[in-house]
Parts: structure tokens; C-alpha cells; sequence
């Protein structure tokens, strides 16, 4: 079992490459099949196949196979833990910086 910061670093580099972040546009209207990607990205099937499996492995990206394609979608539940980890770790706790005044006096 991988622990809770393996997670979230997957989760932050699904979202650091610009063709990821294209990818997840696209995904944004829904369920399409990696032809469908080729077709709007200007990238190898193995770089797409790359960018895949990153964006899957981050549980942002879901992926079923049908016949010898494979379709992707945004997977909501993926999508709400990205949400949730980027407020928590950008929420500014009040007690501890309260008591972080209290250093070095």
C-alpha cells in the first residue's frame, strides 16, 4: 500500500505537462477514445499512451477497453480528491500559525 504522499505526487504530476492538461480539456465534455485524442493532439500514440497512463495512475483519468480500443473519462471521484488535496494543502491553518508566533521569542 503506498502512502498518502506517493498519492498526491502522482495527483500534482498528472497536471504538470501542457499536453496533460490538454487532454484533461478534452476530456472535460466527456468519455473519448484514444483515437479521438491522436486526432486533436499533435502526438505519437506512445506519447499519448504515456501521458495515459500518468493521468490514470493519478485516478484523475478512468480507462475501459472495447474491442482494441480503449476509451477515458475524468473520474469524479479522482477529480474531487484533487480538489480537496490542493485545499488542504493551500489552507492556511490558524492555530498553527498561531502558535508559530511563538517561536523564536
Amino acid at each position: 500500500m503506498e502512502n498518502k504522499y506517493t498519492l498526491n505526487s502522482r495527483v500534482f504530476k498528472a497536471f504538470c505537462d501542457e499536453n496533460r492538461l490538454m487532454i484533461l480539456e478534452i476530456l472535460q465534455t466527456g468519455e473519448k477514445c484514444a483515437c479521438h485524442l491522436l486526432d486533436q493532439m499533435n502526438i505519437s500514440q506512445s506519447t499519448l499512451s504515456h501521458h495515459m497512463k500518468i493521468l490514470c495512475e493519478s485516478g484523475i483519468v478512468v480507462s475501459r477497453k472495447e474491442g482494441k480500443w480503449t476509451y477515458y473519462s475524468i473520474s469524479s471521484e479522482g477529480s474531487e480528491y484533487a480538489v480537496e488535496l490542493l485545499k488542504q494543502l493551500t489552507e492556511v491553518n490558524i492555530k498553527i500559525k498561531i502558535d508559530n508566533t511563538k517561536c523564536c521569542t
